[in-house]
Formats: structure tokens, sequence, C-alpha cells
């Protein structure tokens, strides 16, 4: 059964990627800047809004709100698709034995694939819902017991929410 999308309605999105077998990569500041980099210029290239992320070890969670002509898996596709290139990089630069956990065989080729295929995807209905989904994302980190406070996860929006500037990804609000 084929998932139905809804996309140019105007509404923020939740939305969730994850590493490939969920391998905790994104545990160093470089790995994480790279994926904040990514963000930010699919930003500027597509023009949507950011409100919230989170970048955990090993999945995205981000709140956007995209431009009405654009589709939201268009862009995660970019960021995912860029994020992958650049990570791959890295990793053979430095020699990684993590390049064969990231292999895999489609369609009878061998590749690099740093990203699961699917992605979790929400509409937000309501303002609500949309500050629930960027406490959410600011909440992570404790839930997961990274962090004793979302003050102490320098890799998510809550910062730009308490006065700081100097934060891996600015957040647009009005």
């Amino acid at each position: 059964m084929k998932l139905r999308h809804f996309d140019h309605d105007g509404r923020a999105r939740f939305i969730t990627f994850g590493l490939h077998h969920r391998v905790p990569l994104l545990t160093n500041d470089p790995l994480r800047q790279i994926i904040a980099d990514c963000i930010n210029d699919a930003r500027i290239s597509y023009g949507f809004r950011l409100l919230g992320y989170v970048i955990m070890p090993e999945h995205v969670h981000l709140v956007l709100v995209p431009r009405i002509d654009d589709r939201a898996s268009r862009i995660i596709g970019d960021i995912k698709r860029e994020s992958a290139l650049r990570v791959h990089e890295v990793l053979k630069m430095n020699d990684s034995r993590l390049l064969d956990t990231f292999r895999v065989r489609r369609n009878g080729v061998e590749r690099f694939a740093l990203w699961q295929r699917r992605c979790f995807d929400h509409n937000c209905r309501t303002d609500d819902a949309v500050w629930g989904r960027v406490q959410y994302c600011h909440n992570n980190p404790v839930l997961r017991g990274l962090v004793d406070t979302p003050e102490k996860w320098r890799w998510s929006s809550n910062g730009w929410y308490h006065g700081e500037r100097r934060v891996p990804l600015l957040i647009d609000v009005d």
C-alpha cells in the first residue's frame, strides 16, 4: 500500500530520518556539523522555514515549513543525499572501519547507504502541535539519557529559543 503524503498545504512538518541500521555514528561535533550544514544548505536552496531540530547519534528530527510549491520528501532527500556524500568522504579519508557497516547491496549494486530509505513525516495541524514537536526535539537527548537538561545538548534548537545565537542552525521564527 502506498502511503499518502499531504504536501502543499503550508503547514509545519515534523520529520524524522535515521541512520542505516540505526548505527550511532553522529557522536562527534564534526559529523554533526556536516548534518547541520546540509540542513542549512537545503534551507537556502528550498527556502523552507526551520522551527526546530535535534541531531541525535543515530537520527535527526526537524520541524520545518516547506514553501507551498515544494515537497518535504524532496527536501529531505537532498539533505540525506548531500550529507551521505560528505560523511562518506570523511570516513574514507580516515580509513574508517565503519564504511563496511554502511555498505549495502541494492539492485545488484554494492553502495554506501548512510540513511534508512524512508523517513517519518507528520503534519502539524495546530500551533500547539508545532510547539509540542519542537519541545519533543529539545527533550529527546534528555529522554535518551545523553544529558540531564535540554540546555546541555548543543545540537538542537533549544539554545536558540533561550537566547543563544552561536548555534549550529539558526531558527526561522517571526
